[in-house]
């Protein structure tokens, strides 16, 4: 027989749930208050499911639930939430909770399907379902127990209509976990659809989000969808949400209350039902500190954070990243040394799988097929120092050579002179600094494979600015 376990202070709700379980069949034990669940007798009885409501009198659902999983921990648990705390229940689903459910409850079928899925679960079909979407989606598991509980949970909020953060590294794989979230959802038959929030400009960042009507501004000759009509009922992902600007930020928190949105030029409201999932390579609260991000839109996105470890977290997956990442090659066939895979896991991979990613694809292309690949085959970045291509012979001494020694031989050339043009001086020094700049984020962009976004953090300037001397160099 099929032992379930009632927790619930609302007593009316406790009567109603055993009434309607016991006619298919189960036994069923309610419980009032936190006391009544810690005087039960675990070692002696044995649920299958536990339905626990969040909010008691005496104690929270949370501490409940870690005792039922101490001492139980193959009774699956259902929490009982009120809507302002799924947050709450999101966090529970982390410590092991399978589901939870919103109260009150509409539809009485689909709590019934739950306990009913809950109860026909097998955990080997489950991990067998996980493992082949993280196959599908470009995840590796690996073997760190961190990171098969972060798919674990991104697999169970997949199945709620409820927006997600996700936070981590440049590199770490934020877009390939929005697409495993995509394809263990319910809307794995509809659009996913990606945008980097970094990489283009506040105006054609509303084009692209919102849509446009023809005649909206210069360049618009036709009407567009905005990603948001496209994305329709599936999900739209967007990485890098800490650099949208103030403008862009006010309209996403819109969207995200109302579910309503209206092209750029035009008055027609427009509806979504897209699943948003939102990435940062920045804390966004931190961001929200500093007065960055907006703090209403923050909450709105962080219904649920999942947080990517770095590569240097996890170097034991390597060997199967670098499988994944050989196959994905079209080269499975190929095989790595002991002391490749050694020195692979030394170094500490400040660009995380990106740019494991193609130091293999590098590697693979350098060498002869046929061979095994050793470590002496494989150039690690931190290897090669990459230097400016220098255009004069003032800007080589300006950087080979320190500041002050450069300005204390210009002083020693007015001496002896005893005149100089400062006005051109000023204006050489400002062609020098041009030129220095441009060389400067020509080697971030080097150091960061071309992603302008990360080479803007190292360089702590902003895009803006970035753009501005990459435009310098195309009309010096």
């Amino acid at each position: 027989m099929i032992n379930l376990l009632i927790a619930d202070d609302e007593k009316e709700v406790g009567t109603f749930l055993s009434r309607l379980f016991t006619l298919k069949g189960y036994h069923v034990q309610v419980v009032n208050s936190g006391q009544q669940f810690y005087e039960l007798d675990f070692h002696n009885h044995h649920f299958h499911v536990a339905m626990i409501d969040l909010k008691l009198p005496d104690c929270d659902g949370l501490s409940l639930l870690r005792h039922l999983k101490t001492l139980q921990p193959r009774c699956k648990a259902l929490i009982m939430t009120g809507y302002s705390t799924i947050k709450t229940a999101v966090e529970a689903m982390k410590l092991g909770a399978s589901d939870y459910m919103e109260k009150p409850f509409d539809d009485i079928s689909v709590l019934e399907a739950q306990v009913e899925n809950l109860l026909n679960h097998c955990t080997a079909q489950h991990q067998q379902v996980v493992h082949k979407l993280a196959h599908d989606s470009g995840l590796i598991m690996g073997e760190r127990t961190s990171m098969s509980a972060l798919l674990e949970t991104a697999y169970k909020v997949a199945q709620k209509s409820v927006n997600v953060l996700i936070e981590g590294e440049t590199g770490t794989g934020k877009e390939v976990l929005s697409r495993f979230i995509h394809l263990a959802s319910p809307r794995s038959h509809e659009p996913f659809i990606a945008l980097n929030c970094g990489a283009i400009s506040e105006s054609l960042l509303e084009s692209e989000l919102f849509g446009h009507e023809k005649g909206a501004f210069t360049g618009a000759t036709q009407q567009r969808k905005g990603f948001f009509e496209i994305a329709g009922n599936g999900t739209l992902f967007l990485d890098e949400i800490a650099d949208a600007s103030p403008a862009i930020q006010v309209k996403l928190l819109r969207v995200l209350e109302t579910r309503e949105f209206m092209r750029v030029g035009s008055s027609q409201i427009l509806h979504t039902n897209a699943r948003l999932v939102a990435a940062s390579n920045e804390n966004l609260q931190q961001a929200v500190m500093k007065g960055k991000f907006r703090e209403d839109l923050y909450y709105r996105l962080n219904v649920v954070k999942l947080d990517i470890p770095a590569l240097r977290h996890r170097k034991a997956d390597i060997p199967l990243l670098i499988e994944h990442l050989t196959e994905r090659n079209g080269q499975a066939n190929r095989t790595f040394s002991d002391c490749a895979i050694e020195k692979l896991q030394r170094y500490d991979w400040p660009g995380n799988i990106r740019e494991l990613s193609n130091v293999i694809t590098r590697t693979l292309t350098l060498t002869d097929s046929e061979q095994t690949i050793i470590a002496e085959d494989i150039v690690l970045p931190n290897n090669h120092v990459l230097q400016p291509n220098i255009e004069t012979k003032a800007v080589q001494t300006i950087i080979n050579d320190p500041l002050t020694e450069w300005r204390k031989r210009l002083v020693e050339d007015f001496q002896q002179k005893k005149e100089m043009d400062l006005t051109d001086l000023l204006s050489e020094i400002k062609k020098l600094e041009s030129i220095v700049s441009k060389e400067i984020v020509l080697q971030a962009l080097q150091q960061t494979y071309g992603n302008r976004n990360e080479a803007a953090k190292r360089l702590h300037i902003s895009m803006r600015k970035l753009r501005y001397i990459l435009n310098e160099k195309n009309h010096s």
